[in-house]
């Protein structure tokens, strides 16, 4: 005897919608929930993918199917944008086994512009890790595998989709936390650390917030791990069962010997190291290329900084928190936008291949900072538009992000104009090189106080500050640049005189 049974959104060739019937004996079997796997009419099993909302009626036949599938995702490395097209694996969150949930930090990794952490979109248990710390990552190539229990076919496809486009947060990542037993070290200091088999977690890291740098490293390795401080003695009960005996002498603990130094490794005359460059060392030399393609001018001179130096003595005998840390910087990145307003063809880029000049009505001045994992160079926006504390600001802002490696990308690209303080290094004057497309760059010296003649021909000390620029010869004479300099000199020297421009 048999029963018709019918199936809307199942069959065992595929079927999609509509309706198809199945003949098949009568006799009970188990009834569970529809899923995944198989299907038992009766006794008759077919293999059958659900395609759409299941519903099925049936007389006295019994519906069978198998257990839940999990499915395994295989995680790729967006498309960061900005023309990344590898990454660092700097550190990873999870391991094979682990499970993680929706949002939850899966890597981190680093670009030639910022640091990003890759987080899930899925809750699953991850499966494989396809790359090492340190290694890198190339766009599109599979991160980690993640076993997910969910709808198979065109929904699961759906997902990670959306997976691959929005699971990498740049700007917002200066609100994600870490694991607090995470050591901060950058992938060249923990590449050292690896060569020499050490622990990361056993150097005491000198930079900000505790990061290990790579004088920490060479430091551990010349001197060896630090000697552990005494452990105090426990308190004494103040119940003796026996009288303390009297001495003459208090008992002194021995100190312990000194560990001898490690014994410098003996290097041959013709030993190598050979290590890969990392992200920025390769972007560096990416733009560094492309800049020998461009025809330099370079332009010198010398401003007199001694009101400015007045000016900012002044303001730091406020109670403002902000005015007491301001540098020069601020008025030397205002001064640039003020004569930026006067020459806008140094606010300009070459689009080579298009032979078009790019004129930038916007001033996102650069700074070229000096931060543990290299050069970084991030801009401020609109400065024309800015007031002299809000300049400050985003200086802070950008010095304190840059040195915990959290700058995103918004402010690392779009920069149409940069300035290089090396004086705050060393050195007076310098040949800065162009950071293409844009088409000048300044370098700016260390302040000296040096004799000068005053307008009564005395010799008086004077705070004396060196410039170099580098311009485009393509799209930039030299009397522009003379005439631009010369701006930025006039609102130095005479600080009075920003105001005047200032809107």
């Amino acid at each position: 005897m048999s029963k018709l049974c019918h199936l809307r959104g199942w069959s065992g060739s595929w079927w999609r919608g509509g309706t198809r019937s199945f003949t098949a004996n009568a006799r009970p079997a188990l009834a569970r929930p529809l899923g995944r796997g198989t299907l038992t009419l009766g006794g008759s099993v077919g293999a059958l993918k659900r395609v759409s909302p299941v519903s099925a009626t049936w007389g006295r036949s019994w519906l069978h199917t198998s257990g839940p599938h999990l499915d395994v995702v295989q995680f790729h490395l967006s498309d960061i944008g900005e023309g990344i097209k590898e990454v660092t694996i700097k550190e990873w969150f999870v391991q094979p086994g682990d499970t993680v949930a929706q949002f939850d930090q899966i890597c981190e990794v680093q670009s030639d512009k910022a640091s990003v952490t890759i987080t899930s979109r899925f809750d699953g248990v991850i499966r494989k890790l396809y790359h090492d710390v340190d290694g890198v990552a190339q766009t599109g190539d599979p991160l980690v595998d993640i076993e997910v229990d969910g709808p198979p076919g065109e929904e699961l496809g759906s997902q990670t989709e959306v997976q691959e486009t929005e699971a990498i947060h740049m700007g917002e990542r200066e609100t994600l936390v870490k694991p607090e037993t995470r050591v901060l070290a950058t992938p060249a200091v923990r590449r050292i650390a690896s060569e020499h088999s050490l622990n990361l977690a056993d150097i005491a890291g000198t930079g900000k917030a505790g990061r290990v740098l790579k004088e920490d490293v060479i430091r551990f390795m010349e001197e060896g791990p630090p000697t552990p401080p005494p452990v105090p003695a426990s308190p004494v009960s103040s119940v003796r069962s026996t009288p303390p005996q009297p001495t003459s002498t208090p008992a002194t603990k021995p100190t312990p010997p000194m560990a001898p130094p490690t014994p410098r490794r003996v290097v041959g005359a013709d030993e190598k190291v050979t290590r890969p460059m990392d992200v920025i060392t390769k972007a560096m030399t990416k733009a560094m290329t492309q800049a020998l393609e461009v025809p330099h001018f370079g332009y010198k001179d010398e401003i007199d900084m001694s009101a400015l130096v007045n000016l900012r003595q002044e303001l730091k005998r406020s109670r403002d928190p902000l005015l007491q840390k301001l540098s020069f910087m601020p008025f030397m990145i205002k001064a640039a936008s003020l004569a930026l307003h006067d020459y806008p063809n140094l606010n300009a880029s070459v689009d080579v291949e298009n032979s078009t000049i790019i004129q930038n009505l916007s001033h996102n001045i650069a700074v070229a900072m000096d931060t543990p994992m290299g050069l970084i160079v991030p801009n401020i926006k609109k400065v024309q538009d800015l007031t002299l504390l809000e300049v400050a600001g985003e200086l802070l802002r950008l010095q304190e992000l840059a040195s915990a490696g959290k700058l995103g990308s918004e402010d690392l690209k779009g920069g149409t104009f940069t300035l290089s303080n090396i004086g705050s290094i060393g050195g007076t004057y310098a040949i800065p090189v162009i950071n293409p497309p844009q088409v000048a760059i300044g370098a700016i010296g260390k302040i000296q106080v040096l004799p000068r003649f005053n307008a009564q021909g005395e010799v008086i000390p004077a705070h004396i500050m060196c410039i170099s620029w580098s311009a485009d010869h393509r799209i930039v004479d030299g009397a522009a640049m003379a005439r631009f300099s010369n701006k930025w000199k006039a609102c130095l020297e005479n600080p009075s005189l920003m105001t005047l421009y200032m809107k």
